[in-house]
């Protein structure tokens, strides 16, 4: 008998009774030690409390030393968890999925990083329209060396849902994942990452979630979104994926 296996991530339910923390945030990475430094310190200049705040690391069986990185610098403030082996991203973001525990999740790639004031702006965001499946900000590209290089465009004048929200999240790539907050409930529901994809799994996931919630947009650009040859974006775009996986 054929066995079907899912092509989205399924993301259990937390049944237990232990209390949860309002935040997860849950950081991926891979060979990115160098600047993990810099991700972690954006996190916990504005981190909550621990009851309040999950942060955990969550690392691909990496070449470097990443976890000297969250030693040194988060000390017991911050998990870390590693691969026994490498999975690839997709599964190593699934593995975040799986261990976040708060009712908000914020995957932040180990080599990008948040700018003061974005988690008080998404939790208000969720306080003040309960009915969204997520919340995104307006993000800024970077280079390998942390230069700015340029701010994504205004979706629209005033923070708030996004208007259009699945019609313009179809047509373009508009979100980087660092600048995205995602209902916990909503992983439970639609599923994580589509396995089958190789890049665009986060632009798919984005758009299944306008396809079944409000979203929320804020206007001020709060995530900076490293672009490298070594990053899954980068290297897509290096060979010519990015483009076939588009069409």
């Amino acid at each position: 008998m054929e066995t079907h296996v899912p092509t989205r991530v399924i993301i259990p339910k937390i049944n237990d009774e232990k209390p949860r923390p309002w935040w997860s945030v849950m950081i991926p990475t891979y060979n990115c030690a160098q600047y993990l430094q810099e991700t972690l310190n954006s996190v916990l200049t504005q981190a909550l409390s621990p009851e309040i705040m999950q942060i955990e690391v969550i690392d691909d069986h990496s070449l470097d030393d990443p976890a000297t990185v969250v030693s040194e610098l988060g000390g017991d403030r911050v998990c870390f968890y590693q691969q026994p082996k490498n999975v690839g991203h997709i599964d190593n973001f699934a593995t975040c999925l799986r261990r976040s525990r708060g009712k908000l999740i914020h995957l932040l790639h180990g080599d990008d990083y948040v700018r003061p004031g974005f988690y008080e702006k998404m939790t208000k965001a969720f306080q003040q329209r309960p009915d969204i499946g997520a919340a995104f900000c307006r993000h800024i590209f970077m280079d390998d060396h942390g230069h700015w290089q340029s701010i994504y465009e205004l979706e629209q004048l005033e923070s708030g849902i996004l208007e259009n929200c699945l019609e313009k999240l179809a047509s373009e790539q508009r979100i980087m994942t660092p600048s995205i907050v995602v209902r916990r409930e909503v992983y439970e529901k639609l599923g994580g990452f589509d396995q089958r994809l190789i890049c665009s799994e986060d632009w798919e996931m984005w758009v299944r979630i306008a396809a079944h919630y409000p979203v929320w947009y804020e206007t001020e650009p709060l995530a900076v979104y490293r672009m490298h040859l070594d990053s899954n974006t980068g290297r897509h775009i290096r060979t010519g994926e990015d483009m076939r996986y588009t069409r």
